[in-house]
């Protein structure tokens, strides 16, 4: 028996992955702990999770769960929220992945991809929003060195960006995505000898929706997510672009640190 629990957030609940009987979400990690022995999976993401919201609610509640396999792919909702730091961000990874090693369990993390150019943003408003997700990497890749984790870059794998794996909001993968996410992760668990099954078939099994589908679910629940950011990340990612405008600042190595109020969750 193998218990996995996966924390995260909604890419790990599994949004643009819909259940085949429309019950809910599925997503990569329950199709990759399909691929384990006598797999027991407990899924504690959570929409709109930020790294702290993993450390405090979803790490306790996994630790006693005694996990043998677990993950935590988060931090893109730290990125798209104004008070963005990633000497927060970083810190409450590592605390959870130390608690879930210390639970004895072997951990899975992921590098980010680039929201910019996810969401096709102009270069004035992505340049900034990628500065902050290389920062985030930054700390991620330090915390999968000093805890071992099974760690998989999702930031410059090229194929992560092409369209067909990505659902019509651009922020969470559809089925194909999800699939190529549990395939990659499979792979790294079976090159380090972990015991596994076949791995998750990499095609999808149901059509993709329609593009009128996709048009009536950006003219609801994405206008509510847009309306949202609009609030929060826009501002700040225009007030960004104004001041590399007037300093003609081309240097991508230093992070944004710019604390405002709290944005509400995705």
């Amino acid at each position: 028996m193998t218990t996995f629990v996966a924390l995260g957030d909604s890419i790990t609940v599994g949004m643009g992955d819909p259940e085949p009987d429309g019950g809910g979400w599925r997503g990569w990690a329950t199709l990759l702990a399909a691929s384990l022995p006598q797999p027991v999976m407990h899924n504690l993401a959570t929409l709109g999770a930020l790294a702290a919201d993993v450390e405090r609610l979803q790490l306790p509640a996994a630790t006693i769960l005694k996990p043998d396999l677990a993950s935590v792919v988060v931090g893109i909702n730290d990125t798209l929220r104004g008070n963005f730091d990633p000497r927060r961000t970083g810190p409450a990874v590592a605390r959870t992945v130390a608690g879930l090693r210390a639970a004895g369990a072997q951990v899975l993390t992921m590098r980010l991809p680039d929201p910019g150019q996810m969401f096709g943003l102009p270069r004035s408003l992505a340049r900034p929003l990628a500065r902050r997700v290389r920062a985030v990497n930054e700390e991620l890749d330090e915390v999968a060195l000093r805890y071992g984790t099974l760690h998989l870059d999702a930031a410059r794998d090229p194929a992560i960006y092409e369209r067909h794996y990505w659902s019509v909001d651009r922020l969470h993968p559809n089925e194909r995505g999800h699939r190529f996410i549990a395939c990659q992760f499979h792979a790294l668990l079976a090159a380090t000898g972990y015991p596994v099954g076949p791995g998750p078939d990499p095609e999808p099994s149901t059509a993709p929706p329609s593009r009128l589908a996709e048009i009536r679910w950006m003219a609801t629940k994405g206008t509510m997510w847009l309306a949202r950011r609009s609030r929060d990340l826009v501002p700040t990612l225009l007030a960004l672009a104004i001041r590399e405008w007037l300093t003609a600042d081309d240097d991508l190595a230093a992070p944004d640190l710019i604390p405002v109020s709290e944005a509400p969750s995705t």
